[in-house]
């Protein structure tokens, strides 16, 4: 199949959904409709990319074969795929549904099931990545589901992704990425403590830097957040809202797994602090809000 018989919707077009759906257009995808809770956003993305708006999710999936969501949570996620009223369930006979949220595992296995009643396929598509590889079709792609479903939906799933990863059934995806958005957290949250302590010990940064990136503190963290660190540049690519949230779902995932994770807490609450002094939309980089002398 050509790319433009793949006609694709896509619902929640915040950053991260508007520029996959933005990248798709380039790539000569039949981007037919979108959707958001907000749908000012919607029509003003739908009228750059001249395609329409649809005022309800029941349009979304009568108007694309292929649709793709990108929502906040598990509450959001139930709701969208609810089995009453408006819903992205309604005349999904024959439809995939692709979706891409940091939610829950168990929920990508009740959306599954529920698709699959009423005809319907459903794939999850989590992402390790932010803004500029949504819009350059570079993320790192983690699906889970049934392999059928991934290979059909694989033509667009590798026009969005640098490296595509198939997990396993529906529900592991989504521990995956729970898992490398734990670590990613602890690094991020440790990276502040280090930089701030240099801080307060009268370091340069620059050179403390330049000393962790060649040695055992080196770590990816520190190539994307280290400078913003030192510089207060807190432009948010990954909000310290969503690390708050994806810490606490791997948190259940120990607790479920009878494991203690002290790391991954301390982490969390830190985050969650955040959120409580009203610094949630930072970048997930504005922990060192907390951590270097002088601030917070």
């Amino acid at each position: 199949m050509a790319h433009s018989d793949y006609k694709i919707g896509v619902v929640g077009v915040g950053r991260m959904g508007g520029n996959i759906a933005r990248h798709l257009k380039d790539k000569g995808f039949a981007m037919s409709v979108v959707y958001d809770i907000r749908s000012e956003v919607a029509k003003e993305l739908a009228t750059e990319l001249g395609i329409s708006a649809s005022e309800t999710l029941a349009g979304v999936t009568e108007a694309a074969e292929y649709i793709m969501t990108l929502v906040t949570d598990d509450h959001a996620m139930r709701s969208i795929f609810a089995t009453g009223g408006d819903s992205l369930l309604q005349g999904a006979q024959g439809k995939l549904f692709i979706n891409c949220a940091t939610i829950t595992p168990q929920v990508h296995v009740e959306v599954e099931k529920l698709a699959e009643q009423v005809g319907a396929q459903s794939l999850e598509g989590c992402m390790a990545s932010s803004l500029p590889q949504a819009r350059d079709g570079t993320v790192y792609l983690m699906c889970g589901g049934k392999r059928e479903a991934f290979e059909r939906a694989k033509p667009i799933l590798e026009a969005m992704s640098a490296k595509l990863t198939y997990v396993g059934e529906a529900g592991r995806a989504a521990q995956v990425k729970a898992l490398v958005n734990m670590v990613m957290n602890i690094n991020t949250a440790g990276l502040a403590e280090g930089l701030g302590l240099g801080v307060a010990l009268g370091l340069d940064l620059a050179m403390l830097r330049d000393v962790f990136a060649h040695t055992g503190a080196n770590s990816r963290v520190l190539e994307t957040d280290g400078l913003d660190m030192q510089n207060r540049d807190h432009e948010c690519y990954f909000s310290a809202a969503h690390a708050a949230k994806d810490s606490g779902i791997a948190l259940k995932l120990g607790k479920a797994a009878g494991l203690t994770l002290p790391l991954a807490e301390a982490t969390a609450r830190q985050y969650e602090q955040l959120v409580a002094i009203g610094k949630g939309e930072l970048d997930k980089s504005g922990i060192a809000e907390l951590t270097f002398p002088g601030r917070g």
